[in-house]
């Protein structure tokens, strides 16, 4: 469903699933500063080099869905979308805001991340389990035997 995607050096599918409370955990939402919150969560993963797949809302949290370059720790990224959402939410929504949150804070200091995609934990388990093993010494020593017979013999198994 979702694809994979290519880094200068790596190839990633590495979907996190994100969710931000708001302080005390009030109801502040309103249908229009969710859509705000939209384009603030979009703007800023295309900035941090990620993808926001998913999003969803309710009056007093956010529920992302997050494809992250794995260059990024998923805390600086966190710390960037909820920066800057605090930011234009307060910038616009002061009004609607300022009777349901005091202080500085928007958000609450917490959040919830859960890996997602790829296969269970039991698939990925078992495909690590079951990858090819280091050759024995006596499948080393007969290939470097077959080797050094033959006409052009590689470097690595003169050694």
């Amino acid at each position: 469903m979702y694809e994979w995607r290519t880094g200068r050096s790596c190839i990633y599918k590495n979907q996190v699933h994100l969710v931000f409370v708001t302080k005390y955990r009030r109801d502040v939402f309103s249908l229009e500063m969710g859509e705000v919150l939209r384009t603030v969560f979009t703007e800023t993963c295309a900035q941090m080099d990620c993808e926001l797949m998913e999003y969803s809302f309710e009056d007093d949290h956010v529920h992302l869905m997050v494809q992250v370059h794995p260059k990024l720790a998923v805390s600086n990224l966190i710390g960037k979308l909820k920066g800057k959402s605090s930011y234009v939410l307060r910038r616009q929504f002061w009004e609607q805001v300022k009777t349901k949150l005091w202080g500085k804070a928007f958000w609450s200091p917490s959040y919830c991340v859960v890996s997602c995609g790829g296969g269970s934990l039991e698939v990925v388990a078992a495909y690590i389990k079951n990858q090819r093993k280091p050759p024995s010494e006596k499948a080393v020593k007969q290939s470097k035997a077959i080797a050094g017979k033959g006409k052009y013999s590689c470097a690595l198994h003169r050694a």
